[in-house]
């Protein structure tokens, strides 16, 4: 198995010198959640980016990245805004694997409850489902068409 963290909500922080959230060039969100798990679990730093900033470009780094790993179940912790679109990316080139898109509304080092509770569901639903492509956010699980977020409501939901 293995993470690949493109940066969203999830890992950002607040610099209190600008006085608003970043992205973090690294993984120290996930790490930290990877740290209390029994079962060991690669990572992958990729991007680093608000999803809203994220473009096709960045969705062929990602399905690249993707396309070219070994592992045959990869848990993509990714920004919530545009978590839909990039799904929809990776899921147009059939790879024969289980990808698992999450992330968090609210940043882990502000309230690490939703992100490690996303994290842990997508990896325990990504050990339990066949290939294709989902997403697991706020206890809704499903095929990458059937979860989305709802922006006016603020929550992920089945559509």
């Amino acid at each position: 198995m293995l993470i690949i963290n493109t940066g969203g909500t999830f890992n950002k922080r607040y610099d209190p010198i600008q006085g608003e959230l970043f992205v973090p060039q690294d993984n120290n969100a996930i790490e930290a959640i990877l740290a209390s798990l029994v079962i060991d679990i690669s990572l992958q730093g990729i991007l680093y980016k608000d999803s809203l900033e994220m473009d096709n470009h960045d969705r062929a780094v990602l399905a690249k990245t993707i396309a070219d790993s070994e592992a045959k179940t990869i848990i993509v912790v990714h920004g919530t805004d545009t978590m839909d679109l990039s799904a929809a990316y990776v899921a147009s080139l059939g790879l024969d694997k289980v990808i698992v898109f999450t992330g968090a509304m609210v940043p882990f080092s502000i309230d690490p409850l939703e992100a490690t509770a996303n994290l842990s569901t997508a990896i325990g639903y990504a050990q339990n489902v066949s290939s294709g492509v989902y997403v697991v956010m706020q206890g809704i699980m499903g095929q990458y068409e059937q979860v989305k977020k709802n922006k006016s409501a603020g929550k992920f939901e089945y559509v």
